[in-house]
């Protein structure tokens, strides 16, 4: 099962924006040509890396593990491993590029933080998806996701 991370079109196209116009700004000093399309390569890449990150954001439910992949990074998490599943408010930190304060901090034994931070667009399906998957996780009841 996949789902894909929820992101905010605005906040893609700010951080466009803002490559493309430090881009233009750090080429005005240069004259000369070889340098002019040095400069504009690296950052045709860096747009079209946070693009590929952006759009590529997703968490795949395998049969041992959960896939939590953006761009060239990826996390797999065994479900054995997951200890507790709750609401998180941190802005711009995990995987996400979203706006939203309102995602999912998963704590897990093998992460090298303690946790990971996700932001899947439908979420309550994926509390119950990882409910099915991981019975000895601590995922409260009373606690509001959406």
């Amino acid at each position: 099962m996949v789902y894909h991370a929820k992101t905010d079109i605005i906040l893609t196209i700010i951080m466009f924006l803002m490559v493309w116009i430090f881009g233009a700004i750090s080429l005005l000093p240069f004259t000369s040509l070889s340098t002019v399309i040095i400069m504009s390569t690296a950052f045709i890449v860096s747009v079209v890396f946070v693009w590929w990150y952006a759009n590529s954001i997703k968490f795949v439910f395998y049969d041992n593990y959960l896939l939590v992949k953006g761009g060239p990074f990826k996390s797999k998490i065994p479900y054995q491993s997951i200890t507790m599943v709750s609401p998180t408010t941190d802005k711009y930190t995990g995987y996400l590029i979203s706006s939203s304060d309102k995602g999912l901090e998963i704590f897990y034994s093998t992460a090298a933080n303690g946790s990971i931070k996700i932001l899947p667009k439908d979420k309550m399906q994926f509390i119950l998806e990882l409910k099915k998957r991981c019975p000895n996780a601590q995922i409260s009841q009373n606690q509001q996701f959406e």
